[in-house]
């Protein structure tokens, strides 16, 4: 288990995505962050004021082991095992994935030419300029074509309509702290007042 707002200092240099810029860079060995998200196969840390989102290919740096590698032979492809994988993917500022927040406009799977799936994503942002854009579409590109039977994926980033907090899930609402009855956030993320 992966305790967050737990302190550590980085064994080794480690990549890192500054949040929101999006921009990569690499934080040095001995460099104490603070661990603010575990979630999905991505860590979000906090060091000399800034946020970083580390791989989870990375968790070594950390002092923590990565994700396990799956050993068995995959399942049959289907629609509910896309969707399971879209909820791998999270914001790396908020602790919600892609889906509860309502960043996925649409999700189509189609047979491809060639034979097996091809998928077309449309998703959102929480914030139009928001930097993380290209990380968080590569994350879903990755995860969905690792499916098994999966040929091609595309995910196109839209903001029209715009994102707002209505479209998240009433789960995604409890645990931010929003007031149901009023519908508002009482949320300490400000990226959604």
């Amino acid at each position: 288990m992966i305790i967050t707002n737990q302190t550590v200092a980085l064994k080794r240099d480690c990549a890192a995505i500054a949040i929101p810029a999006g921009t990569h860079q690499v934080l040095s060995a001995g460099t104490t962050v603070r661990i603010t998200q575990a979630a999905g196969t991505s860590y979000t840390v906090s060091a000399e004021g800034m946020l970083y989102r580390i791989e989870g290919t990375d968790a070594d740096a950390l002092g923590l082991s990565g994700p396990a590698a799956e050993t068995h032979a995959p399942p049959t492809f289907s629609e509910r095992m896309v969707w399971d994988q879209l909820k791998t993917v999270y914001d790396p500022e908020i602790p919600v994935n892609i889906v509860d927040l309502g960043l996925i406009y649409s999700c189509d799977i189609a047979e491809h030419e060639q034979g097996g799936k091809k998928i077309d994503v449309a998703m959102s942002l929480t914030a139009p300029g928001c930097g993380m854009s290209d990380v968080l579409k590569a994350d879903v590109e990755k995860k969905l074509a690792r499916l098994p039977d999966v040929k091609e994926v595309r995910v196109q980033v839209v903001f029209d309509p715009p994102w707002s907090p209505g479209r998240m899930s009433e789960a995604a609402k409890l645990q931010l702290g929003f007031d149901l009855d009023y519908g508002g956030p009482q949320s300490a993320f400000p990226i959604l007042r």
